[in-house]
Order: structure tokens, then sequence, then C-alpha cells
């Protein structure tokens, strides 16, 4: 996908805080990521475009953990995987050193719906094209959150979109997993930043 102008979710702009409460700031406390030097860029409520606004950071990072898109409900899946990649490509132009770990978009809603669908869209869009880019990985984040009728427990996603502790535990063993293998390929140095 041609990223430039002609992408609305490749172009990078400021985002207000829609919650008004700056919670991003404070209730994700992820316990597998203690001791590490972390900088969190995304927030709840995040969309492709803010976070291109802020991944110019001037840290060195090891590794960077892109996990956005779920909320570009404005954006079709082709833009939203489009604004993904453009975040990886500004990574790997500003960070050729990073090894970069982007999350697949997790199902949403209590059953299936067109924002399902779109995001489960980007996932295989993404399965595609980010093996074409350097340095990049697809983790793939179902956790198992979808059951065999096709509907997400409350005790994985409290409003089917958010997650819990539980549902947060699915996602941050297997990234904390494969953190920890790409720092062993970089042995010089076992602190990172994740972004």
């Amino acid at each position: 996908m041609s990223q430039g102008d002609s992408n609305p979710a490749a172009i990078p702009h400021a985002a207000e805080d829609i919650q008004g409460d700056d919670r991003w700031m404070s209730n994700i406390s992820w316990i597998y990521f203690q001791g590490f030097f972390c900088c969190f860029f995304g927030h709840i409520g995040e969309t492709s475009v803010r976070c291109l606004a802020t991944a110019k950071c001037g840290e060195v990072m090891k590794v960077i953990v892109v996990w956005v898109g779920t909320n570009n409900h404005e954006n079709t899946a082709e833009e939203v995987a489009g604004g993904i990649e453009a975040i990886v490509q500004l990574i790997n132009t500003r960070q050729p050193q990073a090894k970069i770990i982007v999350l697949g978009l997790l199902p949403r809603g209590e059953k299936p719906n067109p924002l399902r669908q779109k995001n489960a869209k980007v996932n295989q869009l993404l399965k595609v094209s980010l093996p074409k880019l350097a340095n990049v990985q697809l983790l793939d984040t179902d956790g198992g959150f979808v059951h065999s009728d096709g509907a997400i427990s409350c005790h994985d996603m409290f409003d089917f979109l958010h997650l819990t502790g539980g549902g947060y535990a699915k996602i941050c063993k297997p990234l904390h997993e494969l953190i920890m293998q790409l720092l062993e390929e970089t042995p010089e140095e076992k602190q990172t930043t994740i972004a």
C-alpha cells in the first residue's frame, strides 16, 4: 500500500485526550515488564496517526512494541494496515538498530460485528505486508478471546474492548517471552525500551 498523503491513517497529527483524565499515564501496570526501561507512546483511544506523531523519540531502543489500530474507526482495514506499516517504516528509519514487535489487533465486541471483522482483516493484511519490512515481527494476540459461540468473555475484556488483568496476562506472557528472545539476540545490553 502506498503510504504518503493518500492514506489518512498514515499522516501524523496530535490527538486530544478524549477522556480528559490522562488515564493513559496511570492505568497500565505490566508485571511482566518491571525492571525494563520503558517508554509508552500509545494510550487508550490511540490511533495510528497519533502514534506516528509521537514515534519521533531520540532514545536509542533495542525493542519497540507497536500496538495500535483498533481505534481507527473512520479508516478502512487497508488504511489501518498502511498506517501501522508507516509506523514500522518510521521506526526503521529513526531506530534502525531496534527490533519491532507489532501486536495484532484484538477482536472486539461481545459478539461478531463489523469492527471485529475489520480488525481480523487488518491482521490478515499485516501477516502479508510486515514480513517484507526489516526488523519486524507480528505477534498474534488473539489469545483465545473468542469462544466457540463467537462471544468474548467479560472476564477477558470487561467492556468487550479493553482488557481485564486476566486479559492482559494472556497478551503479556507471550510478549514478554518474545522480548526476552529478541534481547538474547542482542546480548551486549539486556535493557530495552518498549514504545
